[in-house]
């Protein structure tokens, strides 16, 4: 499982022009699932980006938790997160996971998402052609990958 962490001031998706789902401040999460993954994965996942020490504290340094600061999380499926570019130049998309693995994945780690921040969390339309806008704040951005925990 694969994640694009962003710090966000502000984040929205819109599908169709319509909302979706959208925040104040916190953290928007682009999600990747490849065909491995498994509930260990999310679990782990979930609880690194709740306790991930990048917010401000008073002191204008890094060292408060999206949990610790109350803030909100909105999480986009994002295929193109496992994405191998090695050969030519399209991309293929092979490794990421069909719909019938990757929904109830990405299901329960909104589920253990909400259960580990105590919140309800927002989100985009799996599969859909969705419009993302954000407001980086920092900017921070980073990268987890469940496979390769460092």
């Amino acid at each position: 499982m694969r994640a694009v962490i962003q710090r966000v001031s502000e984040a929205s998706v819109a599908v169709d022009q319509k909302i979706e789902g959208e925040i104040a401040e916190g953290l928007l999460i682009f999600l990747g699932i490849v065909p491995e993954d498994t509930s260990e994965d999310l679990e782990w996942l979930s609880k690194k980006i709740v306790n991930l020490r990048i917010f401000d504290d008073n002191r204008g340094v890094m060292n408060l938790s999206l949990k610790e600061q109350n803030g909100a999380a909105l999480v986009i499926s994002q295929f193109t997160l496992h994405a191998q570019t090695k050969k030519g130049n399209r991309p293929s998309y092979i490794k990421a996971a069909r719909p019938d693995i990757a929904i109830p994945l990405y299901q329960q780690f909104i589920m253990q998402l909400e259960n580990d921040l105590g919140k309800e969390i927002q989100t985009g339309i799996f599969g859909a052609n969705m419009q993302v806008s954000l407001l980086n704040d920092g900017p921070v951005t980073l990268i987890i990958d469940s496979k390769n925990r460092e």
